[in-house]
């Protein structure tokens, strides 16, 4: 095995709090600090009516065979939040209250050092959480299954950096050590969060439980918003607003080679196969029908999948968009390409838009609001 020498890890444009995930914190989980490591791990503070644990030392996780579920939509966070203790009943509570709060899950974390570098890890729920993801890490089965058997997934920089290897045992170090299987590696998604475990690893690892929040809340002033969430978690709290321009993927002018691993790269990539077709009327249409596969059906009528087709529009226009054999009407990579298909057989791709967009949905009123969305996804990434 390559040595490597001690090192931190390089992260641009990373909000401080997040980068060390409360650094300034030296304490142990039990006193609801995250516990940060040095060169050197520290003497575990003595809790009263606790004896102290043991001295740590390596510990092998023995895989488990958990499966993770299958994906049936996604959850684009807006805010991530890195509390100063766990988040509360109550906090938790009053966050889902807010006005568009949707959806909301928490995670533990803490900083680890892995391979002689210091990161960042979430400890979480592989089949709550994977919805929370891009969506090429969203729908990599074999990075969820290693999640549910105990194995860890970092992401693709650190994967990079580290030299790290997909079924190697690696040594973990947070408040005890354990020797642990490398799963795999995606984008995760997260400013500053590069490793993700299971959340009984991450007990065993000493992470700080329900020290992180994510918030999806479509449709939510974003200033409003972030407000409600440092009067209901805490002004000690860091958090961070995920559509700030530091934190988006940037829109290429050609359409993306290789798999897509976010439903922006997917739109681009689509309307690559209809020369005429911008990508931003398919975005509109994916926001409009699905809110970009939160809301995969079926709709009253019977429509299904991130692009609500109808099974006998399907059949007709329906593609194996990402070559597994079969052209799946609730896949994402399937039925993208497959609206661009539809949309440049009626007119799109050679000036008659509007009459494509009609066909869609027989409604002057949805050709106008795609229209206008499409400008506003226009003007966001010119």
């Amino acid at each position: 095995m390559r040595r490597f020498a001690r090192r931190h890890l390089a992260l641009r444009g990373v909000p401080a709090v997040v980068v060390a995930i409360a650094v300034a914190a030296t304490g142990t989980v039990a006193s609801g600090a995250a516990y940060v490591m040095t060169s050197e791990p520290k003497a575990e503070r003595a809790t009263p009516g606790r004896a102290p644990a043991a001295a740590a030392r390596p510990t092998t996780v023995v895989p488990a065979s958990e499966q993770p579920s299958a994906l049936k939509h996604v959850v684009p966070p807006d805010f991530l939040v890195i509390s100063g203790q766990p988040v509360s009943k109550r906090q938790l509570a009053k966050v889902s209250k807010l006005a568009h709060v949707r959806e909301v899950i928490t995670v533990d974390a803490g900083a680890v050092r892995l391979q002689g570098g210091q990161a960042n890890m979430f400890a979480v729920d592989p089949v709550r959480f994977r919805a929370w993801t891009p969506l090429g890490t969203a729908t990599d089965d074999a990075l969820w299954t290693a999640l549910g058997r105990d194995q860890f997934v970092v992401s693709d920089d650190v994967q990079r950096q580290l030299g790290l290897r997909s079924g190697m045992q690696y040594a973990i170090q947070g408040r005890t050590q354990l020797m642990t299987t490398m799963g795999g590696a995606g984008s995760l998604g997260l400013p500053g969060i590069n490793v993700l475990v299971g959340r009984t690893t991450g007990r065993r690892i000493g992470l700080v439980p329900d020290i992180g929040l994510l918030v999806n809340a479509p449709g939510a002033d974003l200033d409003t918003l972030q407000g409600g969430l440092r009067r209901a978690v805490g002004a000690q709290s860091q958090i961070i607003n995920l559509h700030e321009k530091q934190y988006q993927p940037q829109a290429n002018k050609k359409a993306p080679r290789g798999r897509p691993t976010s439903y922006l790269q997917l739109y681009q990539q689509a309307a690559g196969t209809c020369p005429g077709l911008s990508w931003t009327v398919l975005a509109a249409i994916g926001q409009i029908e699905s809110d970009h596969g939160r809301n995969v059906g079926p709709s009253s009528a019977g429509a299904l999948g991130p692009m609500q087709f109808m099974p006998a529009t399907w059949r007709s226009y329906g593609v194996d968009g990402d070559g597994d054999g079969k052209a799946d009407i609730m896949d994402p990579f399937d039925a993208v390409p497959a609206a661009a298909k539809y949309l440049c057989a009626n007119g799109a791709g050679r000036g008659s838009l509007s009459r494509a967009i009609w066909a869609y949905n027989h409604s002057q009123a949805y050709v106008n609001a795609v229209l206008n969305l499409a400008h506003s996804y226009a003007r966001r990434f010119s």
